[in-house]
């Protein structure tokens, strides 16, 4: 079969479908500014080269409104390809999903549905990766994890979950044109959460809940740009409006067997020492 191309391949979820991959021995090609083939998002003249000889891929979009439009374009038009899976987010299209942050994502699921694509789309919760790989692990670090999620929860998903249900979607037909909803077993508000990373590392973590006004303050001043910390507010927005607060079936559907929980993988991260 031909190479299966995983658009930013160096990302948490792509490096997973990668491994995947490896061990069944199925051919596949990373694509990302700094692969020997440079693939950018934000220059256009990269994508042709990066689709020659791709049939299959695995997109992971940006995130931030630019970063999604730029994706749809790509998808549009890209040339050569057969096969699409999509990573996306929970809720997206679902009836009173009237979050901003919904709007490209959204936008970017039209576009995948509308081509001619064997498309099949995976929308997962949040990472629980995000504290341990992702800008949250200074956080847990710092004992506090400043965001404006308020008393809102989320049904936290292990990434190697999302990479196990991601690798299963591109070499199973049987899933194309489905979209497929995952997420982990319980809902946890942030509060849980520091109390599950407490537990877990065994120095105190406590949650400061911002206001979205101050968490983008904060963004900003740490060096992420307007946009992208107007993004994470809206992302946060989701749980502090309580959104996410709902298990998803996804995984056992697909990989027959149950999500892992939060606090086996905290736990497991903590003896690794990620967190010092």
């Amino acid at each position: 079969m031909n190479e299966i191309l995983i658009l930013s391949g160096k990302g948490k979820t792509g490096r997973r479908v990668a491994a995947q991959l490896d061990a069944r021995g199925v051919p596949y090609r990373l694509a990302s500014r700094s692969t020997a083939q440079p693939f950018d998002w934000y220059d256009e003249s990269t994508w042709d080269a990066t689709l020659a000889g791709a049939d299959t891929a695995y997109l992971a979009p940006p995130v931030g409104p630019t970063g999604l439009t730029q994706a749809g374009k790509f998808v549009a038009q890209a040339r050569g390809l057969r096969r699409l899976v999509l990573l996306s987010g929970r809720g997206v299209g679902s009836p009173g999903r009237d979050f901003a942050v919904y709007d490209g994502q959204l936008a970017l699921e039209n576009v995948v549905r509308a081509t001619d694509l064997d498309w099949t789309i995976v929308q997962p919760a949040w990472f629980a990766q995000g504290f341990s790989e992702d800008f949250l692990r200074y956080h847990v670090l710092a004992g506090q994890i400043r965001v404006s999620a308020g008393d809102g929860g989320e049904a936290w998903i292990d990434t190697n979950d999302v990479g196990d249900v991601m690798t299963t979607a591109l070499l199973d037909a049987s899933y194309i044109g489905r979209t497929l909803a995952i997420s982990g077993p319980r809902v946890l508000t942030m509060t849980d959460i520091a109390d599950e990373l407490t537990a877990a590392t065994g120095r105190p973590i406590a949650y400061v809940d911002l206001s979205p006004q101050a968490h983008v303050a904060e963004l900003v001043e740490q060096g992420l740009t307007q946009e992208d910390a107007d993004a994470v507010r809206d992302l946060f927005a989701v749980i502090r409006h309580h959104r996410s607060e709902y298990v998803s079936t996804g995984v056992e559907e697909v990989l027959g067997r149950p999500p892992r929980d939060f606090d086996d993988w905290a736990r497991e991260t903590a003896s690794n020492g990620v967190w010092g």
